[in-house]
C-alpha cells in the first residue's frame, strides 16, 4: 500500500516582497514605545540632542490668516509629532500680532500652559515655529519640562528615517547647524571657566577654578564646527558623484522626470505604479528621504528616468533645505517635474504654495511642471470641482485604486523633450544594436524592412545622428 504523502500546511505568498515592504516592516518593528525614554545619546556631554518625545502638548501662535489656517498648521504639527513617536495630549493656539520675543507665547499664557502640562502629565512642549535660543531657555525654565520647536521635531524625524550614507550625512549636518547656537552645558560651573591668570580671588574664582582658558561649551562648539566642515566636504564629494551620473544620462540623452510634492502626498505610490519600483510606502510624514531613481519606457519604447524626492512641508527648516540642496537640485535639472498634490488634504492650495516656496529657495522655481492631484478617491466632490477650476491642466489620479494612471502616463510622455534632428536612413541588418538604440533614445516615426536593411525615419539627438550618418538616405 503506497504511503500517503503528507503536505505541510504552509502558506506561500505568490508575490515576492519588495524592498519597500521590507523597509516598512522594519520601521514598524522599531516603533517607539510611549512612556520610554527617546533620548539621543551623543559623544558630547550636553543636552543639545536629547529629545524626549513621549507625551506632548502642542502650542501655536496665530499671527495671520484665518483660524482654519492656524488649526491646519497645528494639525500638521500633531502629525509630525506622531510620526516622531510621541503621543499628543493637547493643542493650544494663541492669537497674537507676533510671537513674544521672550517666551514665544504671551507671559500670561505661560502659566496657563504650565497648568495644562501638569494636568495632562505631559513631559514635552512642542512649539509650532522656530524658537530662538533665549526663547527656548526662558520657556523651558517657566514650564519646567522639555521644550522643543518645529524645526527640532522635523530634524528628529529626518534622523529616524534617513537610510543612505548621503541622507544620514545631510541630516547630521542640518542637526549640527541647528543645535550649534543652542548648546547648553550641565550647569554654570562647566560653562564658566577662568583663564590662565595667576591672581587669586576676584573674577578668577580662586585656586582650583583656573583652567586652560576654554570652557566646556567652547570645546563642544569647536568639535561641532570641525564635524560640520567634514560633513560639508563629504556631501560635496557625494554631490560630485551625483553630478557625474546625471551628466552620463545627459550624454545618452535620457530624459529625466522628478516626482516632487508635499510630504505624504503619495509620491512614492505613484513611482511604484509607474515603474514597479517597490519603494517604501507608508501613511506617515517624511517616509521617503533618500531619492530613488528608476527607469521607465514610453509607449513607443523611449527610455526615461523617474526619481522620487524628499517631501516638502510648510516652514521647512532652512537647515534641511541647505543640507538637501544637492538632492533638491535634481528637481531643477529634470526635464519635467511631476508635482503631486494630496487632493484629500484640507488645504491643497497651501501645499502647492509651500512646495513652490522651497523650490524658489534653491533656485529651481522655473521648471516644466505637471500638476497631479492624487487621492481623488478620498477627496470630496466639492473639493475636486474647486481644484479642477483652479488647475484645469492638472491630472486627477488615485495611486491606491489606479484611477487616472493611464492619463498620467500619457501626459508625462507628451511633455518629455523630443529629439531635435529628424533623419531618414537604411540601417543594415547586422546593426541591430543601432536600431535598438534608436527605439530607446530616439523617436521612431516609421520603420520598414527592405532588401538592404531597416528603413527608418526617426528623430534623434546629435550623437545618434552622427552614428546614422553613414546610412542616411535623406536628411530633413
Amino acid at each position: 500500500m503506497a504511503k500517503k504523502e503528507v503536505v505541510p500546511e504552509f502558506e506561500f505568498d505568490d508575490a515576492p516582497a519588495t524592498t519597500g515592504e521590507y523597509e516598512l516592516e522594519e520601521r514598524h518593528a522599531l516603533r517607539r514605545v510611549a512612556g520610554l525614554s527617546t533620548e539621543l545619546v551623543d559623544v558630547t556631554e550636553v543636552e543639545y540632542r536629547q529629545l524626549r518625545l513621549e507625551r506632548v502638548v502642542l502650542v501655536g501662535v496665530w499671527t495671520e490668516g484665518t483660524v482654519t489656517d492656524a488649526e491646519n498648521s497645528l494639525t500638521e504639527l500633531a502629525a509630525l509629532a506622531e510620526t516622531a513617536g510621541s503621543q499628543v495630549l493637547e493643542g493650544l493656539i494663541q492669537r497674537r500680532g507676533r510671537p513674544d520675543p521672550s517666551t514665544y507665547i504671551g507671559r500670561g499664557k505661560v502659566d496657563e500652559l504650565r497648568s495644562v502640562v501638569l494636568s495632562s502629565g505631559a513631559d514635552t512642549v512642542i512649539c509650532d515655529g522656530e524658537l530662538s535660543p533665549s526663547q527656548l531657555r526662558t520657556l523651558e525654565n517657566q514650564v519646567k519640562v522639555k521644550v522643543i520647536d518645529r524645526t527640532a521635531l522635523i530634524l528628529d524625524i529626518f534622523a529616524q528615517h534617513a537610510k543612505s550614507k548621503e541622507g544620514k550625512a545631510q541630516v547630521e549636518l542640518a542637526q549640527l547647524q541647528y543645535f550649534l547656537p543652542r548648546l547648553r552645558g550641565w550647569g554654570e560651573a562647566l560653562s564658566r571657566q577662568a583663564g590662565g591668570s595667576g591672581r587669586g580671588g576676584g573674577a578668577g574664582g580662586g585656586v582650583g577654578t583656573r583652567g586652560p582658558g576654554e570652557t566646556k561649551i567652547e570645546t563642544d562648539r569647536r568639535r561641532i564646527r570641525t564635524r560640520i566642515s567634514k560633513l560639508k566636504r563629504e556631501i560635496a564629494a557625494m554631490r560630485t558623484i551625483r553630478d557625474t551620473k546625471r551628466a552620463g544620462r545627459r550624454r545618452n540623452a535620457v530624459p529625466a522626470v522628478a516626482i516632487a510634492g508635499y510630504t505624504n502626498a503619495g509620491k512614492s505610490s505613484i513611482l511604484n505604479r509607474l515603474t514597479g519600483a517597490g519603494v517604501l510606502v507608508e501613511d506617515a510624514l517624511f517616509a521617503t528621504l533618500d531619492p530613488t531613481v528608476r527607469q521607465a519606457r514610453t509607449a513607443d519604447g523611449r527610455i526615461y528616468t523617474l526619481s522620487d524626492t524628499v517631501g516638502f512641508v510648510r516652514h521647512l527648516p532652512h537647515q534641511i533645505v541647505e543640507a538637501f540642496r544637492s538632492t533638491l537640485e535634481e528637481v531643477g535639472d529634470a526635464d519635467l517635474v511631476v508635482h503631486v498634490v494630496d487632493g484629500s488634504h484640507p488645504d491643497p492650495e497651501e501645499q502647492v504654495r509651500a512646495v513652490h516656496e522651497v523650490l524658489g529657495e534653491v533656485g529651481t522655481e522655473r521648471i516644466n511642471e505637471l500638476l497631479v492631484i492624487n487621492k481623488v478617491d478620498a477627496a470630496d466632490e466639492e473639493t475636486l470641482l474647486r481644484l479642477k477650476r483652479t488647475w484645469p491642466d492638472a491630472v486627477f489620479v488615485s495611486a491606491h485604486s489606479g484611477v487616472g494612471l493611464t492619463e498620467l502616463r500619457a501626459a508625462v510622455e507628451a511633455r518629455l523633450p523630443r529629439p531635435a534632428i529628424e533623419v531618414e536612413a537604411v540601417v543594415p541588418y547586422d546593426r541591430g544594436d543601432l536600431v535598438a538604440r534608436l527605439h530607446q533614445r530616439g523617436e521612431v516615426l516609421s520603420a520598414e524592412h527592405t532588401a538592404d536593411g531597416t528603413a527608418v525615419r526617426v528623430r534623434v539627438d546629435e550623437g545618434l545622428a552622427a552614428e546614422l550618418a553613414p546610412f542616411v538616405a535623406t536628411s530633413v
